[in-house]
């Protein structure tokens, strides 16, 4: 069969390594996938099938280093998933047999027990045996908190097959931010990362949820998932009919050629593979230092590092060389020999590594403070009709005393001019209509704290290029906010300790402490990707799409506006429902619509007007080459796409969620609120950014964009 694309030159500095016990673990895993029923008579695999795929070449590539048992261990896991995965397609996806795929993946988290002497049912099939038996034989080597870990990752890589098999259903194919994420739970590089840890060393317990180290995981798994996307593009889309393949993402996004696609899809996988360079060398030493790891546990985090890069390596060695994959033309010579024979001196490694120099470079060459004219608004697709409160004018002027009170107005970041040029409450009174006066006072004091922070730091930290002390800003503002019923612990220096002192009091006086927690933790989540925004000023460097997509979602306080979304919503609602795939993938697609929007509106006051490089219209010019109406045009798709995703899953997946869960008639009414706050607040951010000067070339135009020339900010250093 011809192949629909060739394959593209692949970024791969890490030569690959094979383990010496590979041909012990190819014995070990044959007669184990026999023991468990996986072979003759169970209708999906013969032994043929098993000797073509060589799981234990792949994982003999993957983990080159450890011992004999630990490869077989690990090279059965990859038996039983690629088992489940051939399993679930033959029996469910095919006949796309929704309520049987979905009672079959409720039973598996029960052959998962963190306590190993909790009673399991008996398995029914393979899969079932497979996965206690793995579990038993891996978990006592973990922590509580490791075998967690795993058992979330491993919940996701197989509760998310539901999202693919809805999707075959359906004939969709998925927008490109809601693909990148829901390809991580259903591809299973994040249960892969749990078994380099097997298979080196377990991170530490405090680190290893943080961002340097969430990031490792996650560009792990793009790389591995883009580039198997490539692999078996053929075998997915052309033979299976399978919809969730990113070559077939954006060959659909961008209306484009497979190869094309193909081409575009490596860039973001070389991209990906950058980033991971990049927070391993400059993110995680700082990690390191700031969290105080003692040396066996900085060695762990190393090992657990070139584990990832062995994995890389290894994983694309396995796809050249498996039968079950498209590689016609990708077998080369080994990694450490540089190509020979005819042709090849012109082709040249020189050549090669100046692509690869160049596109890394290309981040770090954006010039600042370029004139682009007004923003360029193009005709935004808003389903929802707007609503304001009949408060606004008493809020307006609530706010108004509030930021005095604050020293807010002080401190020669804002004035009251910016303030009302900012009119946060007309924000608020769109945001949620039906809020009372308090509310609604609240809501717009929390905007405003949050706007002046995202303003203050830049101004004051990033011109003087003093990371440090921005650092030492956030974590006294997460010391503003305690958890228990006492005062909080800080003097407040600056108007931005005495506001959140404030807002922390009233907003949180008669919450639990589980809701305090998860508030806590959303300012928590923004004020710090502040500090991921100047650390990229710093160095002058535009970020990687995904990881700027993903970290947008912070710096915009998402996650802040969510939770006062759902303030009062009371119990009939479980957490496990706002926790699940449909209502995170709600939240995910109205919150990007929201961040892009505002990138739309504020191109202008943060490209021409304040050297700014966080706006995903220049991070689409940065990476695709493009000129501002392209690249704005791409952001526009995107953000349609995202809206129409919001629309499709309340449509569609929530009234199956709130089946499965078996919701009582006032929790539906509870969700169906949400999803009415959602769109209210939707709709009220793009009637602000259409009314307010904020973002309007005639104002910027006649305002001064440094300090007001009598005073200095004050900072919060002791």
């Amino acid at each position: 069969m011809t192949q629909p694309f060739e394959l593209p030159h692949f970024y791969m500095p890490y030569p690959a390594r094979l383990n010496p016990h590979l041909d012990e673990a190819r014995a070990h895993s044959t007669a184990w996938a026999r023991e468990m029923g996986m072979l003759e008579g169970s209708g999906i695999w013969e032994q043929a099938d098993l000797d073509a795929h060589d799981y234990g070449l792949l994982c003999a590539y993957t983990h080159p280093d450890c011992d004999g048992p630990a490869l077989s261990l690990i090279t059965d896991w990859y038996v039983w998933v690629f088992f489940f995965d051939d399993h679930f397609l033959e029996i469910f996806k095919r006949s796309q047999d929704r309520a049987g795929g979905k009672a079959y993946l409720d039973r598996l988290p029960l052959f998962m027990p963190m306590d190993l002497d909790t009673p399991v049912p008996v398995p029914r099939n393979p899969v079932e045996a497979g996965l206690i038996d793995l579990w038993r034989r891996t978990v006592p080597a973990m922590s509580a908190d490791w075998r967690r870990r795993f058992a979330v990752s491993t919940e996701h890589l197989l509760n998310e097959s539901m999202w693919e098999l809805s999707n075959i259903n359906e004939g969709r194919v998925s927008n490109p931010v809601e693909y990148i994420e829901m390809r991580r739970k259903v591809g299973g590089a994040p249960w892969s990362a749990g078994l380099v840890e097997y298979a080196t060393a377990e991170v530490p317990c405090r680190v290893a949820e943080s961002r340097p180290l969430r990031v490792l995981m996650e560009t792990f798994s793009d790389g591995v998932h883009l580039r198997n996307d490539l692999f078996s593009y053929q075998r997915e889309v052309e033979e299976e009919g399978e919809l969730s393949n990113g070559v077939l993402v954006l060959e659909t996004f961008f209306g484009c050629t497979t190869q094309q696609a193909a081409e575009t899809v490596n860039d973001v996988l070389t991209s990906r593979l950058h980033q991971f360079e990049h927070t391993a060398l400059t993110e995680v030493p700082a990690l390191a230092v700031e969290k105080g790891l003692a040396p066996h546990e900085v060695a762990a985090v190393a090992a657990y590092v070139k584990g990832l890069q062995d994995w890389q390596s290894g994983g694309h060695e396995w796809h050249m060389r498996s039968s079950r994959y498209m590689n016609e033309n990708a077998v080369t010579a080994p990694a450490w020999q540089a190509p020979t024979g005819p042709g090849t001196s012109a082709a040249g490694v020189s050549a090669l590594l100046a692509s690869a120099g160049a596109e890394r470079l290309r981040a770090y060459t954006h010039v600042p403070y370029r004139k682009v004219g007004p923003s360029r608004l193009p005709d935004f697709h808003m389903p929802f009709a707007l609503q304001l409160s009949p408060h606004l004018d008493d809020s307006r002027a609530h706010l108004v005393d509030w930021c005095r009170a604050t020293g807010i107005l002080a401190e020669g970041v804002w004035d009251e001019d910016k303030l009302a040029a900012y009119d946060l409450a007309l924000c608020s009174a769109g945001l949620d209509p039906d809020a009372t006066p308090e509310a609604l006072d609240l809501s717009a004091c929390w905007l405003a704290w949050g706007t002046y922070g995202d303003d203050y730091y830049p101004l004051v930290y990033g011109h003087r290029r003093d990371l440090a002390a921005a650092k030492i800003t956030t974590a006294r503002l997460s010391d503003c906010m305690p958890l228990a019923d006492e005062p909080a612990a800080v003097v407040p220096a600056n108007a931005m300790e005495r506001g959140l002192l404030d807002l922390w009091r009233r907003t949180t006086a008669a919450m639990s402490e589980a809701d305090r927690r998860t508030l806590k933790k959303s300012i928590d989540d923004m004020t710090e990707s502040w500090v991921w925004e100047l650390a990229n000023q710093i160095q002058n460097r535009v970020p990687d799409p995904v990881d700027y997509l993903e970290m947008r979602r912070a710096t915009f306080g998402s996650d802040l506006t969510l939770s006062m979304c759902r303030m009062g919503h009371g119990p009939q609602v479980p957490p496990e429902v706002y926790r699940s795939g449909p209502v995170r993938s709600l939240e995910n697609a109205a919150i990007d619509y929201a961040c892009l929007l505002n990138d739309v509106f504020s191109y202008q006051k943060e490209i021409e007007f304040e050297g700014e490089m966080h706006n995903a219209i220049l991070v689409v010019q940065n990476f695709f080459g493009l000129d501002y109406p392209a690249a704005l045009a791409v952001v526009h798709d995107l953000m349609t796409q995202r809206m129409q995703q919001f629309q499709h899953v309340a449509a569609n997946e929530l009234p199956v969620l709130y089946d499965d869960f078996g919701l009582s008639k006032e929790a539906r009414a509870v969700m169906g609120g949400y999803v009415k706050d959602l769109e209210n607040w939707l709709s009220g951010i793009l009637h602000w950014h259409r009314e307010v000067d904020r973002y309007k070339h005639e104002w910027l135009s006649g305002r001064a964009h440094g300090f007001l020339p009598d005073r200095a900010p004050a900072l919060a250093l002791g």
